[in-house]
């Protein structure tokens, strides 16, 4: 996708070879900034305070952490403690675990030697991997955009997003954004309703920013307001991404999707989920089995923006005093899904569903 007209993607490997490239999501959009992750401790911190954020690209970020780690120490231990260091950043996220997962079977049976090369090489083949998931994504659910906008004969397909599962949450084409990016490049109109997402305004300051930046048309709502839309008629279709899906279909996403599948459901509009094969949780059984992070209080009590000397800051919004609960996500139970949008299609969003496009998986399933 575009950042300043150029193609970008979120993570890449620095000239030097050996260092992590990022963006910064923290200060966007008001600023660009490109940290440099040097070793584990970086990447670590990198997902903790979400400078990086979006469950494919904290996969791939914990991938490159390990590599990072690796370069120093080879050993088992060391390995070891790599894992579970960057595990224990974002409980709720399944791309984290099965990102580490993978990077530890890879290298484990491997002489330390040659540990830090293969780390490197596999967490770039799982952010290549993630480029084409995506685009897959894109595809299949292009073709939900179609029929919409064959069966409205005109005027422009209204899809409603809540957070941020752009390309700015993997590694370029996104989730829930991808089928969206697809459209607008093949010459469909489409406008996009953005929740401001609440307390961390994902949608705000990284969903609008992007649309802005690949010249999507797309209006920034309050997260109240979503209901209001569909109510009216004015939203044809909901796409949203998820942190972790479980065997029986729940949805783990951004807190406040739970109350847009509500929405969805009682005004009738579809209500999609896109994810990628990482993102499903085959061990758990239901949503309510999910562990929900649950952040600073401050991220509640005061917002993040520009300031009027132009510099950027925290503003109280609440009585001092006030406390306040941040839960990160919500569950969506499968009941008031639509469908998933995966690398591999579309399908119902049950056990069943899910098992009729990864068939491989039934030994797997909770």
């Amino acid at each position: 996708m575009k950042l300043d007209g150029v193609p970008s993607r979120t993570i890449w490997l620095e000239p030097d070879g050996w260092s992590i490239g990022i963006i910064d999501q923290t200060l966007l959009p008001h600023k660009i900034v490109r940290p440099v992750l040097k070793t584990v401790e970086d990447a670590a911190r990198a997902i903790k305070t979400m400078q990086v954020r979006g469950a494919p690209l904290i996969g791939v970020t914990a991938a490159y952490g390990v590599a990072l780690a690796m370069r120093v120490d080879a050993s088992d231990a060391s390995l070891d403690n790599a894992v579970a260091f960057l595990g224990a950043q974002r409980p709720t996220a399944v791309n984290l675990r099965w990102a580490l997962e993978d990077l530890r079977t890879t290298l484990l049976p491997l002489a330390p030697s040659i540990r830090a090369v293969a780390a490197y090489a596999r967490a770039a083949e799982l952010a290549e991997d993630d480029v084409e998931t995506c685009r897959n994504i894109g595809v299949n659910g292009l073709k939900l955009i179609k029929e919409i906008a064959i069966r409205k004969g005109g005027g422009p397909v209204n899809v409603l997003t809540h957070c941020n599962a752009g390309w700015l949450a993997c590694v370029d084409w996104g989730t829930a954004t991808s089928p969206i990016y697809h459209a607008h490049d093949a010459g469909i109109p489409v406008h996009i309703w953005v929740d401001e997402t609440r307390p961390r305004n994902q949608g705000a300051a990284l969903t609008a920013f992007e649309l802005l930046q690949h010249g999507v048309p797309h209006s920034l709502i309050a997260d109240n307001a979503g209901g209001h839309f569909m109510q009216a008629g004015d939203v044809d279709l909901v796409i949203v991404g998820t942190d972790r899906v479980t065997a029986n279909g729940d949805v783990a996403n951004k807190i406040g999707t739970y109350l847009k599948a509500l929405a969805a459901h009682d005004t009738r509009v579809p209500f999609y989920v896109a994810l990628p094969f990482s993102t499903i949780d085959w061990r758990t059984e239901k949503g309510s089995d999910i562990p929900i992070e649950e952040r600073s209080e401050d991220e509640v009590l005061y917002v993040q923006g520009k300031l009027p000397n132009g510099e950027l800051g925290s503003v109280l919004i609440s009585a001092e005093g006030t406390h306040a609960r941040n839960p990160a996500f919500d569950v969506t139970p499968a009941r008031l899904v639509t469908g998933f949008i995966t690398e591999r299609g579309i399908c119902a969003a049950s056990r069943e569903g899910l098992l009729s496009l990864y068939p491989e998986k039934t030994s797997e399933v909770a």
